[in-house]
């Protein structure tokens, strides 16, 4: 079993876009640890040098919504054997109050550099790649106050199915839609207010508490390993969709 986890990871050129913390760092750190070359990028400088501090992962600053960035950061990747995107942007609010430059800004960090990133490093994929997109439950079970949020992930997964078509034969396209996860992503929330809102949804679902990020690693490593999978969007949500 072991052998069968690895054998599209072990020695491979994997690169994450948002690898400097949550759910894209535990990966990151899952991957490196499972014998992969790592490479993470994000915006924030600091948070990628954190992230690969111990480690031998290489880092480099990455803004999506700058397409000519992207395009320079792709060429100096060298050959990739998959590319994880796991970088986000949300947005809440009521659809008569969201913003739309917030709007705009969730489309572009979500939806749009995603894209551009995806396209731009596929030059350099090696024979067998894989892509795999984020989206998020929200895509298919709908919230009051995330109706933006839940379209912008409904279209990343709709990519995901395009691409696994478009693509066939040169890469495999996937998605990961997770549920609530406890990460650094509500680290601004008081701590009492954090532990409220994440026991209240735990206890809504079928598992009993939120996800942790070192769950959604495993399921980007058996993505990547199974060689039988694309075109698929892989539900790594508590049970959230199945919920009363």
């Amino acid at each position: 079993m072991s052998d069968l986890l690895t054998k599209n990871i072990k020695d491979k050129h994997i690169v994450i876009v948002g690898g400097s913390s949550g759910m894209g760092k535990a990966s990151a750190h899952l991957l490196a640890k499972l014998g992969a070359k790592v490479t993470i990028a994000s915006r924030n400088g600091a948070k990628l040098e954190a992230a690969a501090q111990g480690t031998e992962i290489d880092f480099a600053e990455l803004d999506t919504t700058n397409e000519e960035k992207v395009k320079q950061w792709a060429k100096a990747l060298g050959q990739v054997d998959h590319l994880v995107i796991s970088s986000s942007s949300v947005a809440h609010g009521a659809f008569s109050d969201l913003a739309t430059d917030d709007l705009r800004s969730m489309l572009e960090a979500k939806f749009i550099g995603p894209y551009v990133t995806a396209r731009e490093v596929l030059p350099f994929l090696n024979p067998n790649a894989s892509i795999t997109f984020f989206s998020g439950v929200l895509s298919r079970r709908s919230s009051i106050g995330a109706t933006a949020l839940g379209a912008v992930n409904a279209a990343v997964e709709a990519i995901t199915k395009g691409l696994a078509l478009e693509l066939s034969g040169r890469a495999r396209v996937n998605c990961i839609s997770p549920g609530m996860v406890d990460t650094e992503a509500y680290a601004l929330m008081p701590e009492a207010d954090r532990v409220q809102m994440l026991n209240h949804v735990g206890e809504s679902l079928p598992v009993g508490r939120v996800g942790h990020a070192n769950e959604i690693a495993l399921a980007v490593a058996s993505i990547i390993s199974n060689d039988f999978m694309t075109g698929t969007v892989l539900d790594v949500d508590g049970g959230h969709l199945v919920r009363s």
